[in-house]
């Protein structure tokens, strides 16, 4: 079969469609992407020059529309060159989220696509205005409802889409809810597994050495900011610290995935500047790690913080789980398809530091219940996670398709 993937950051989440397709071979992939380093043996990735900048004079509310009709055309132009070179694919695979599939049925016209549809926006009942400490102004509102411009193209075009979670297939209108199908994502439960040993031995993370007997507190996020509960986090830090054997790694960077940007700082700093210094030999910002280092940080975790507005569930979540984490979660609704409170985690408040430090601190004070938590985390893995089911769930999507 003849595949055509189309990602703006090769590989993405295809990463391991595209391994499995290449093992089981007799395929033929060419992925259509913007430039970068990364490659993948049997993969032919064909690249074109992003949109550039947003244009300072375009209306604020379509600057994203805009960056996604040019980023259209870009990728259908290259579509047609790859096809006047002879490749006419058997399925396009590719995501919505940022216009690139919008015009390719002009160019391949009756080849079905699957599109990955990640997240419809609201005004209300969301992640907009959850966080009263933050308020959407009023004239934002209308920007918010401009973002689903490209969801809406997509969905009255040609093809099938999917997206991984009930959360997120439920943000979408119900008229659209029968064309998206949940396609659960998986873990490499062989990669991200329990290692009863890791608290036995020192381990060391951006210069800070946490002991065999230290107590660690993680968390883990793209970027260290409110949609992910960072603020949260960041107010229970001087109760958890109050614990003369607790130490925490916060994990992320100090750009924005979501949200709102300051203006002349960080998160990070922004925060620092409310609870105070913090000793750094207790408290470790490492950035961004390496994946083998993250795998060993979540097996090494006394305690695992995971927050989120009510917005796409973290892939981090699913490896905790995998990893046997004792997690402590934000009870929002993309968290309850996986943290079940007192089963696989503890639920709480999104943005309520103190009970956030109380449930950590239980978590450290009760070996019982972290051991309890560990399991069933590990089994609602070993049940809901497995990445050969979710290869075998997107195989049989693809052939009902083509």
């Amino acid at each position: 079969m003849r595949f055509l993937f189309v990602h703006q950051n090769f590989p993405a989440q295809y990463l391991h469609i595209v391994r499995h397709l290449q093992q089981v071979g007799g395929h033929e992939m060419v992925f259509i992407t913007e430039d970068n380093p990364n490659q993948l043996p049997g993969v032919r990735k064909i690249t074109y020059a992003g949109p550039g900048p947003v244009r300072a004079d375009t209306f604020g509310d379509v600057q994203e529309f805009e960056q996604a009709a040019i980023r259209a055309q870009l990728v259908a132009q290259t579509a047609a060159t790859l096809k006047g070179l002879g490749y006419t694919p058997d399925i396009i695979i590719g995501h919505h989220g940022w216009g690139e599939l919008l015009n390719m049925q002009d160019i391949y016209p009756g080849v079905p696509v699957l599109g990955y549809f990640e997240f419809y926006y609201r005004t209300e009942s969301g992640d907009v205005n959850f966080d009263p400490e933050f308020p959407t102004a009023l004239a934002l509102l209308a920007r918010v409802r401009a973002k689903n411009a490209v969801n809406l193209i997509a969905l009255n075009n040609p093809g099938h889409g999917q997206t991984p979670t009930r959360f997120q297939h439920e943000t979408y209108p119900n008229w659209a809810q029968p064309r998206i199908t949940r396609l659960a994502e998986g873990v490499h439960l062989d990669i991200c597994y329990p290692d009863p040993d890791a608290r036995t031995r020192p381990f060391e993370i951006g210069g800070m050495v946490v002991a065999p007997g230290d107590r660690l507190v993680t968390y883990v996020a793209r970027d260290l900011e409110p949609y992910r509960g960072f603020h949260t986090m960041m107010r229970a830090v001087p109760r958890l610290l109050r614990r003369p054997d607790v130490k925490i790694v916060m994990v992320g960077g100090d750009g924005v995935s979501y949200g709102a940007r300051l203006v002349d700082r960080t998160w990070r700093e922004h925060m620092t500047l409310e609870t105070g210094p913090l000793d750094p030999g207790r408290v470790c910002f490492p950035g961004r790690v390496d994946y083998s280092l993250f795998v060993r940080l979540l097996q090494r975790s006394d305690a695992h913080v995971y927050l989120t507005y009510p917005f796409v569930a973290s892939w981090s979540l699913r490896e905790a789980l995998a990893c046997g984490c004792a997690i402590v979660a934000s009870d929002t609704a993309p968290v309850h398809e996986f943290v079940s409170d007192g089963v696989t985690g503890l639920l709480t408040p999104c943005l309520d530091p103190a009970a956030l430090a109380d449930r950590v601190l239980r978590l450290l004070d009760s070996p019982a219940l972290s051991d309890g938590l560990r399991h069933s985390a590990r089994a609602f893995a070993e049940r809901q996670l497995q990445m050969a089911d979710h290869l075998a769930g997107f195989e049989a999507l693809i052939t009902t398709l083509v």
